[in-house]
């Protein structure tokens, strides 16, 4: 029999007939609706997140399968999370926190993509994920979570392939990454007076000092990139250059 295969990433649940894949399967002879329709009943669980997908045609009988991959555990990550994105400082900035049900449904759904060749060894790289993305796992930070899992504190939810939440268990870590996001924000703010303070107090002095003192004063890098003045502007706070202009006096208000 001739079979072709047709390589796509869709959005999970949105496929249409739309360019890319109408054009793609529009030479193949077979009902591109029912093919979408197909697409969007099996992806349907990757909604917000875009899915590889295969499908296979039989161009003698018009028959098609239908393969779908997993997005990236990162993504998948993110989706459990309800994250836009992982944290810009993992070590410090902790922007949400997973229950291991939900670490042990990703490394299921990605369990043709991993390493490990059992569901323990896969939820120790889904976690490892967790760790670069800032996400914690039952509360504590992913690398101590690790910890846990191989100290047999999880066996028993491993065992049983636990997946699902209850209702007050998701409301729980809704409050907690909403919390968690707090105190990102409060953290900012305070780096940024400390930072602005130090620029003001060193004002004339040379960029490199500057952000070693703000280096010293564990100022995150990006908040220093962000912080720091531009070439030929005055730092936050800093008093004009002697011989520099003043600055031209507000427009009179009309009466």
């Amino acid at each position: 029999m001739a079979k072709e295969t047709i390589e796509q990433l869709v959005e999970g649940g949105k496929a249409t007939a739309a360019p890319p894949l109408g054009p793609a399967l529009g030479p193949m002879g077979i009902n591109i609706g029912e093919v979408v329709k197909a697409i969007n009943d099996k992806t349907a669980g990757f909604k917000g997140m875009q899915v590889p997908v295969k499908i296979i045609v039989d161009r003698e009988t018009k028959k098609f399968e239908i393969k779908v991959g997993t997005p990236p555990a990162s993504s998948l990550i993110k989706k459990e999370a309800k994250l836009e994105k992982g944290s810009a400082n993992p070590k410090a900035d902790k922007v949400a926190d997973l229950l291991i049900e939900q670490i042990i449904k990703i490394a299921k759904m990605k369990e043709s993509d991993l390493l490990g060749r059992t569901l323990k060894q896969r939820i120790k790289e889904i976690i490892g994920t967790c760790n670069s993305m800032g996400v914690m796992v039952e509360g504590v930070p992913a690398a101590e979570a690790i910890k846990l899992v191989n100290e047999g504190k999880f066996d028993a939810e491993i065992k049983a392939e636990k997946t699902e939440l209850s209702a007050e268990e998701m409301k729980k870590l809704e409050e907690e990454r909403m919390r968690l996001a707090e105190e990102i924000e409060k953290r900012r703010a305070e780096y940024e007076r400390i930072g602005k303070e130090i620029i003001a107090a060193m004002a004339g002095k040379e960029k490199g000092e500057i952000k070693a003192k703000l280096r010293e004063a564990k100022i995150p890098s990006k908040i220093i990139d962000e912080l720091m003045p531009t070439e030929g502007a005055a730092a936050p706070g800093a008093a004009p250059a002697a011989g520099a202009p003043a600055a031209a006096p507000a427009a009179e208000k009309k009466a």
